[in-house]
């Protein structure tokens, strides 16, 4: 166990370094953050900083002689540069699942080979025409870059062979191409996972996404138990077999027909998982700190009924953010604003949790806040305010091989 008073370095300086490095002072470590920017929110707070690419080896070399132990707050961080730290310290996530987890054809083919269930996928490498694969029963389809894409950028929708070969021929792969999927919803669970592979279990979140980037969050996810249990089984499974330690994010699709699916793996914590600052017994950033230093796994129950809102760059009119008084006014709602010095769309700045006696009223909450920020309020009658109730599903657990 590695305590407190101790140096724990982190690979990358944004909000969730930020929040991880919150967690860790709270508790009495020192952190080291390591970013390229230099206006990094992370460094707000950091014991030491760093500015300096990933790769670079005296960096890594000083991270090694200066902390006991190191993480990343993202999985793009160079996998080999976590291979090189941990020939000497504790590092976690470990390399190997950073690898797969930050290359979607490795993460695609993790999931396949282990029989978890996804959508029907093909990957195309870098210089490839549609001439050359039976691509139909994958059309539409969305194409993805296997490295680098997260909400929503490095993606395309494609329906055609045409706009497949636009895209192939002026954008670098490889790719992976997915079948389109009819969706009732998405979800996503974290999970804690220890060294000695204990796991801990967050609320199943209900994800609500708009242009490919978290809008609300909401949770407990007003789901049958049979589903909440099949999710939180399979994420169970998924750590195990990756052998992974730290904190995890599985995100899933619940397609019209019942069946579940993996989307992605997030190996850190979570844009969905932010609600747990507030409404749960610990933070998902506790649990990093717990998982990183050794000490056992908090407990996760879920306080309140809440629902976590994203507070994102087009928001904002000349650097300037927009009027923030509903929230603050709010009896129930809790405002987080990242520090970020620049805006731009889809850039997230910030975030808000808001509670309520029951999913959907907190829903409703979070709804309404972030439709007056767009200068649009809505009516709590409109329909667009009338969510699905629990519904039964036809499910199905993933197959496991042995």
């Amino acid at each position: 166990m590695i305590l407190p008073g101790s140096m724990l370095g982190v690979l990358g300086g944004g909000q969730l370094g930020l929040m991880f490095s919150l967690s860790a002072k709270r508790m009495g470590f020192k952190t080291t953050v390591v970013d390229p920017d230099p206006d990094a929110p992370a460094f707000s707070i950091a014991d030491r900083k760093i500015i300096g690419s990933y790769s670079d080896p005296e960096l890594l070399a000083d991270l090694t002689a200066s902390c006991h132990a190191v993480t990343t707050e993202f999985e793009n961080v160079p996998a080999d540069s976590l291979a090189v730290l941990e020939q000497a310290l504790t590092v976690r996530p470990s390399s190997h699942s950073v690898a797969t987890c930050q290359d979607r054809i490795l993460e695609k083919s993790f999931l396949r080979d282990n029989g978890f269930p996804t959508a029907p996928f093909l990957t195309l490498p870098g210089e490839s025409s549609p001439a050359d694969f039976k691509l139909h029963p994958l059309l539409p389809g969305i194409l993805k870059a296997s490295r680098e894409g997260y909400d929503g950028k490095g993606q395309w929708s494609v329906s055609s062979y045409e706009e497949l070969s636009r895209i192939l021929i002026n954008t670098t792969g490889p790719f992976v191409l997915e079948k389109r999927l009819d969706l009732q919803a998405e979800y996503s669970i974290v999970l804690a996972r220890s060294h000695d592979g204990e796991m801990a279990f967050y609320p199943v979140a209900e994800n609500i996404h708009e242009s490919g980037i978290l809008h609300i969050s909401a949770v407990p996810a007003d789901i049958p138990l049979e589903l909440s249990e099949l999710i939180k089984k399979t994420a169970a499974n998924i750590a195990n077999r990756l052998d992974y330690v730290g904190v995890l994010s599985v995100e899933f699709f619940l397609g019209k027909e019942g069946g579940l699916y993996v989307n992605e793996l997030a190996p850190r914590p979570h844009n969905s998982g932010h609600y747990t600052i507030d409404a749960c017994q610990s933070s998902q950033f506790d649990q990093h700190v717990r998982v990183l230093t050794g000490i056992p796994l908090a407990r996760t129950d879920l306080l309140s009924p809440c629902a976590m809102g994203n507070l994102l760059g087009h928001l904002w009119t000349d650097q300037s953010p927009p009027d923030l008084q509903g929230i603050l006014e709010h009896p129930s709602a809790k405002l987080y604003l990242y520090g970020k010095k620049h805006a731009r769309p889809g850039r997230k700045m910030g975030h808000f949790t808001v509670f309520g006696t029951h999913v959907t009223e907190a829903k409703l909450h979070a709804r309404n806040l972030l439709s007056r920020l767009s200068g649009n309020p809505m009516n709590h009658e409109s329909p667009d305010f009338q969510f699905t109730a629990s519904r039964k599903n036809n499910l199905s657990p993933p197959a496991e091989k042995t």
